[in-house]
């Protein structure tokens, strides 16, 4: 339990010390945010483009990585959208973005931070196969069932379907991430090797983008705050870190993953929900609340479940 606490434990003191910062008025929390778009388009970007570009995939088959994974976000998403408009009696929308809140995880802030330091190499492989479908799928899934769910409600007059894919295309098209995976593709696809000056850049770059990435999450966190859908958002917490990673695990072990991917699966999908729930939310005019209190939730419960997934793998 020592090791797991060796590895757990610095990556949210990192997310509480950016915390710390900006709510003692050390640093302003407009800095985060610049650290955090430095972050999302110029370290992660590279550190994904250098895993893809070096990778060696050793006969795993990724099609099993996205299998496994939406698979158990498919459960967790349909379970928490009934305990929403079922237990909870909400409307449509709001069964959207508990889905969303429940099996949306902070991939790029939390889960490269965590997969990189616990599993590795061969783990940071697999989180960026995860990451080169993981966005489109779930922006789309989340914008097209909140279209129809505002459809159902009347709430809104909606676009057309074609319309809407263009917009999220456009949008994916422009993403700094995709286009760290694509070129990191083209490098592998074309045998270049990262040698000299370039990969000593880069290299430096990437080590960046954990440490970073934590610090800038936990000075985010300040606007992220529990309001008056406690019930609700621990509901989706409890479904976030245990339900979604509990899914990923089974579904992982039955597609016969190896257990360094297996471990990079399960590790990713246990981190805190991202901060795409809040954007969804903010974006259709619903919800702030709910994505707001479980964001807060799975971050200051997540060293504790995150801590136990770690443990149970080894």
């Amino acid at each position: 339990m020592s090791d797991v606490a060796l590895n757990v434990l610095p990556v949210f003191a990192l997310i509480l010390i950016g915390w710390v910062l900006v709510r003692t008025g050390y640093l302003r929390e407009e800095l985060g945010e610049g650290l955090g778009e430095f972050v999302f388009r110029v370290a992660v970007p590279l550190l994904l483009f250098r895993t893809i570009a070096e990778a060696d995939f050793a006969g795993e088959a990724p099609w099993r990585i996205w299998v496994a994974y939406f698979g158990a976000v498919a459960v967790t998403w349909t379970i928490a959208h009934l305990v929403a408009t079922l237990g909870f009696k909400r409307d449509r929308r709001i069964g959207v973005l508990a889905g969303v809140s429940s099996a949306f995880a902070n991939t790029v802030f939390i889960g490269l931070p965590l997969v990189s330091r616990i599993v590795g190499d061969e783990g940071l492989v697999a989180i960026s196969v995860l990451l080169s479908v993981h966005l489109p799928v779930m922006m789309i899934a989340g914008t097209v069932l909140m279209e129809r769910a505002e459809r159902k409600e009347g709430t809104r007059e909606p676009q057309s379907f074609a319309a809407l894919l263009l917009g999220i295309g456009k949008s994916l098209l422009r993403n700094p991430l995709v286009i760290g995976l694509a070129v990191g593709a083209l490098f592998h696809a074309g045998g270049v090797p990262l040698t000299g000056p370039v990969k000593v850049v880069v290299d430096q770059l990437a080590a960046m983008a954990a440490p970073a990435a934590l610090v800038s999450i936990g000075m985010a966190l300040n606007k992220y705050k529990v309001g008056g859908n406690a019930g609700i958002a621990l509901a989706m917490t409890s479904l976030k870190l245990l339900v979604l990673p509990g899914s990923v695990y089974v579904a992982c072990r039955l597609l016969g993953l190896s257990p360094e991917w297996t471990a990079a699966m399960v590790l990713t999908s246990s981190v805190p929900t991202g901060v795409n729930a809040w954007l969804l939310a903010n974006h259709f005019g619903v919800g702030h609340a709910l994505a707001s209190s479980t964001i807060t939730m799975t971050t200051a419960l997540g060293v504790f479940t995150v801590s136990f997934w770690a443990w149970l793998l080894g």
